[in-house]
């Protein structure tokens, strides 16, 4: 009796692997109707989706998200990080997170964009609004010979990757003269002489602070963030 129990109880379990195998591999039920994508900035949700191409009618369970989401990353460089769901029973959900510029190269007539991680992801005909455009001018320094261009670009882009939104707003240019010469060239024709990107948070705060308590002022050196200073008109 308990031997009879056991093989009906092994038979349905067989039938129920069998049938919820079938539902989710071999039925109509549960394949990929609909494919949604949100997050975007600069890219419109249609680029995204062609990027992923996601195959619609697969089974929703037998879908690679991970291989989905290394595809959108690189065909679209702009795309910092993608997170791909099912979103059952019938769709695939993309929420995707875009670089942001924090600096700007430029190229002929067009701009490369520099995120804060140093990633130079597009080139635009025209300047974004409120990113500062990178100033190379190190030929003399004798710094030169010890820290080439792409170190002093990791420079300016610790630089501007740490400036204050209300700051970053307002800077035009960003001038690398040597390693530990960086200056800002800020709107209504003031400077900022920011020194190395070592402290670039304490020097965001002492900046903050200095153009609140000198307003009127030209010249501003954070160079040393304990001892900020404030001249000029």
């Amino acid at each position: 009796m308990r031997r009879g129990r056991l093989l009906v109880v092994l038979a349905a379990a067989v039938l129920l692997v069998a049938g919820g195998t079938w539902v989710l591999y071999g039925s109509s039920w549960l394949r990929v109707e609909k494919v949604t994508a949100t997050g975007t900035r600069v890219l419109t949700p249609e680029q995204v989706l062609s990027a992923a191409a996601v195959p619609l009618g697969a089974p929703l369970v037998s879908v690679d998200t991970d291989e989905i989401a290394s595809r959108v990353r690189g065909r679209l460089p702009r795309i910092d990080s993608v997170d791909v769901v099912r979103a059952w029973p019938h769709g695939i959900g993309l929420k995707v997170t875009e670089r942001k510029p924090v600096l700007l190269i430029r190229k002929g007539t067009d701009f490369v964009e520099v995120d804060a991680s140093g990633v130079r992801f597009d080139t635009v005909p025209k300047a974004p609004a409120g990113v500062p455009v990178l100033e190379l001018n190190a030929e003399g320094s004798p710094s030169a010979r010890r820290f080439d261009e792409q170190r002093l670009l990791h420079e300016a882009v610790l630089v501007a990757g740490a400036l204050p939104g209300p700051i970053s707003g307002q800077t035009l240019q960003v001038t690398v003269v040597s390693y530990d010469s960086v200056v800002l060239k800020l709107t209504g024709g003031r400077t900022v002489r920011w020194g190395s990107g070592e402290q670039s948070d304490a020097k965001g705060r002492a900046l903050t602070a200095l153009l609140k308590a000198a307003p009127k002022a030209g010249h501003f050196d954070v160079s040393v963030p304990t001892a900020p200073a404030a001249a000029g008109s």
